[in-house]
């Protein structure tokens, strides 16, 4: 039996192709999957894209200062708890960009009606504010939004890229 020796500079060559050639399989991957739903865990302070039901994607965010419950009324910087749908954008947001989210629905509205309060709304996945990019992906570190959902720049400008106009989003506990 023969011995075979591989040059090392070959099995490196060979090796960094192989990484290269796998990230770019990878990041068209992503942009050829159709998202068909938003999941945020508001106790996990994740929301993830889903395909068929499968993750995607997974990004860390912050919620409104008070993430503890479901979104009653204007001014209580919770982030709201239901169905709802992704349904216009902003790419001139004062947070960088933000995607719309449907809420207050008529179970919203209803219930805002029976507290004699009024529901709010402007409620968002959006990016960062420019006094506060600097900080990118440790924002999520602390609930600092009115109720929206915040991700880094970055992050923004992949989701505005892979959700489409009438996607659903879950908000749950």
């Amino acid at each position: 039996m023969k011995k075979v020796i591989i040059p090392l500079t070959l099995v490196s060559i060979i090796l960094t192709s192989m990484f290269f050639i796998g990230k770019g399989k990878s990041q068209n991957k992503i942009q050829d999957i159709r998202i068909d739903k938003v999941l945020v865990l508001k106790s996990k302070r994740e929301m993830y894209l889903l395909s068929n039901g499968n993750k995607v994607k997974t990004y860390k965010i912050a919620l409104g200062e008070h993430p503890i419950g479901h979104k009653v009324k204007e001014g209580d910087e919770r982030t709201p708890e239901g169905i709802y749908t992704l349904d216009w954008r902003n790419n001139k947001s004062s947070c960088y960009k933000s995607i719309h989210i449907s809420y207050p629905n008529a179970t919203d509205i209803k219930k805002a009606k029976e507290l004699k309060v009024t529901p709010g709304g402007s409620i968002m996945i959006h990016g960062l504010h420019p006094s506060i990019k600097w900080m990118g992906n440790f924002h999520s570190r602390y609930d600092w939004t009115n109720g929206c959902i915040a991700v880094s720049n970055d992050e923004m400008d992949e989701i505005w890229s892979l959700i489409k106009y009438g996607t659903p989003i879950e908000i749950r506990k």
